[in-house]
């Protein structure tokens, strides 16, 4: 009786914590930010949402970050160097919807492609409907879907 208490307890609590379902994305991922990658192709088919981060990793000195808006980014007009950020590991947390564009400021870095543009959603889509409850293992999360999560416990937890 007290082992199922405390479960119950603990699956109250559990539901009540709010998810956290940030994602950090390493720009280029295991290539980084440089010269030479499809930063188009990298950003097709991840969903970025309010909260996750962006993280450009990048030899110091030789590249650098700009957030632009999209007039900037299609000509690749470069802001202020005081805009810049110059650490090699920028860490940028998207914190509103909606388009964002960033470039390379560095000599024609820019005009080669070394641009990101992406589109941040301002919240995780509710499920439309429950997911069916795995054949086999434990719940089971789809694009970050908090009601794919828990339809699955709610599925596999009989009182």
């Amino acid at each position: 009786m007290a082992s199922k208490a405390f479960l119950i307890t603990i699956i109250l609590a559990t539901i009540a914590a709010p998810p956290a379902f940030a994602t950090d994305y390493v720009v280029g991922d295991d290539a980084g930010w440089k010269l030479g990658v499809d930063y188009t192709a990298w950003a097709e088919g991840k969903d970025f949402y309010v909260g996750d981060r962006l993280i450009f990793n990048y030899a110091e000195g030789v590249h650098n970050v700009y957030k632009v808006n999209g007039t900037a980014f299609q000509q690749c007009t470069v802001p202020s160097p005081f805009e810049a950020l110059t650490s090699g590991n920028d860490v940028i947390t998207l914190a509103t919807a909606g388009r964002k564009w960033y470039i390379c400021g560095v000599g024609n870095h820019c005009a080669s492609g070394m641009k990101l543009v992406i589109t941040v959603a301002s919240s995780i889509a509710p499920a439309s409907a429950p997911a069916p409850a795995p054949i086999s293992g434990g719940p089971v999360m789809h694009n970050k879907k908090p009601m794919d999560f828990w339809s699955n416990w709610k599925l596999k937890i009989n009182f």
